[in-house]
């Protein structure tokens, strides 16, 4: 059996709808909140475990209300949360997401994601070493994000790193990472310019992959998603849909997108598969509550 693992964080989300954000110093009148599980290792690992594969998550919750909440939703997902640690004295991980007619604010305060350290990593080392691939994200340290990938690649293991939220990526992290997925705004940030057209995007896209050495493929929100294939940059558009949430939508791509690694597809069938998957997740409210099963996926496949 195939199988998948995530190492990320775990978060309670807070959403909260209003018509617009306030400026500083402002107090304005929202609409609704709404509890929602969320975390981007959280995220990922649901939208792998939807397609039926065998997914397991590593992270850290606080010993409260929240995280009980949370394991219990993500244990009714069918995902393995046994490697998930409980950290008394600190708090469970919480994103507060202001939800406008048109996107999304976020702000994070990480608690419990911050306890996520080598010891985790090494208490669940069998479980990477078995896995097809590893996926992770920036939510949770950086250094233990970096000992997970060396330890994976020492094991033969694909991995996939989504750079989000962005911070600097040290240049030997890199060595360990087979697919880099950032979004086109976290892309400006890695190589430190601002994109005028696609044709400048492209261009640095080329010029950083054969720098680096890695599969680059860089999301791009209603423009569909961007990869390299034989030296070109190809993109492919996502499809039409009825925008309710964009929150969660590159977890849905990364999830489903390591779930095409792990089941050895071609590229272009990884991705397109991929922003489908991040396409339909738009669809619904709250960063997991649109991903789409295998059998959704299929029939637009």
């Amino acid at each position: 059996m195939k199988k998948i693992v995530v190492l990320g964080s775990l978060n309670m989300d807070m959403v909260l709808t209003t018509d617009r954000l306030p400026v500083i110093g402002e107090t304005i009148h929202g609409e609704y909140i709404h509890y929602m599980m969320g975390g981007k290792g959280a995220n990922q690992a649901v939208a792998a475990s939807r397609l039926g594969i065998s997914t397991s998550l590593i992270g850290c919750v606080g010993n409260d209300t929240f995280g009980e909440k949370i394991l219990k939703h993500l244990s009714e997902e069918k995902l393995d949360v046994s490697s998930v640690r409980k950290e008394d004295n600190i708090f469970t991980g919480i994103a507060t997401v202001f939800k406008t007619n048109r996107d999304n604010a976020i702000v994070v305060i990480p608690g419990a994601n911050d306890c996520c350290d080598r010891r985790v990593v090494d208490e669940n080392i069998d479980k990477i070493k078995q896995a097809d691939v590893l996926l992770t994200q920036l939510e949770v340290p950086m250094e233990t994000v970096k000992y997970a990938l060396k330890k994976a690649k020492e094991f033969g293991v694909q991995t996939i790193l989504n750079p989000a939220p962005y911070k600097d990526l040290p240049t030997e992290l890199l060595e360990y990472v087979d697919f880099l997925t950032p979004n086109e705004t976290e892309f400006e940030s890695m190589v430190g310019s601002k994109f005028e057209n696609s044709e400048e995007l492209e261009k640095e896209m080329l010029q950083w992959s054969k720098r680096n050495q890695l599969n680059l493929i860089v999301t791009r929100g209603s423009r569909g998603s961007s990869y390299i294939e034989d030296g070109k940059v190809l993109t492919l558009p996502c499809i039409k849909v009825d925008v309710v949430d964009t929150t969660g939508a590159g977890d849905t791509f990364n999830g489903i997108l390591a779930y095409a690694m792990a089941e050895k597809m071609e590229l272009r069938e990884a991705v397109t598969m991929a922003g489908i998957g991040a396409s339909l997740s738009i669809t619904a409210l709250g960063a997991q509550t649109g991903m789409p099963s295998i059998q959704k996926l299929k029939q637009y496949l």
